[in-house]
């Protein structure tokens, strides 16, 4: 028997957040969780059984973020004064920020199969569904990914930039 749908949102709510912020970015992210689980909520009833709902929702969660990401190419940005410093992904400082910042500056692919692995729990096979590659190119993804922000992490650290 099913779990009621609410159920479903408690459980894998914050894995599909995490996955939207990582793919999204923070301002996004709330836009890209709720699509996922509208859309989520209507196909529910024919969902089956047995499905893998964790890696249903992140499948949804990555084709809301692709939606999000074209949306916000096709429309026109008005720039007015800009400040004279930004904060990261427009938030207040806090001791993430590093992680974060290494996290956006990944190429797609690795910064995707970052979120979807580490962030999204998901088994590399579903990485590679998701990312359209083999589970050997997930995986080289994601440990490439996470080389990288262990390296510029800690660089940010050497020139100070951390708290």
């Amino acid at each position: 028997m099913k779990k009621p749908f609410e159920n479903i949102v408690a459980d894998h709510a914050a894995a599909v957040l995490r996955v939207c912020r990582t793919v999204v970015g923070v301002h996004d992210a709330d836009d890209a969780w709720s699509e996922t689980f509208i859309s989520a909520m209507r196909a529910y009833p024919d969902l089956p059984e047995d499905a893998n709902v964790e890696a249903w929702l992140v499948t949804i969660a990555h084709r809301k973020a692709i939606d999000v990401i074209r949306t916000q190419n096709r429309t026109a940005v008005r720039s007015g004064e800009l400040p004279e410093t930004a904060a990261p992904f427009g938030h207040q400082r806090t001791g993430d920020d590093e992680l974060w910042v290494s996290l956006r500056s990944l190429p797609d692919k690795q910064r995707q199969a970052v979120a979807y692995h580490y962030l999204g729990g998901l088994p590399y096979v579903e990485v590679a569904s998701i990312l359209g590659g083999t589970t050997e190119a997930a995986r080289r993804a994601a440990a490439d990914g996470i080389k990288s922000m262990r390296r510029t992490f800690t660089e940010m650290k050497a020139k100070g930039m951390s708290k």
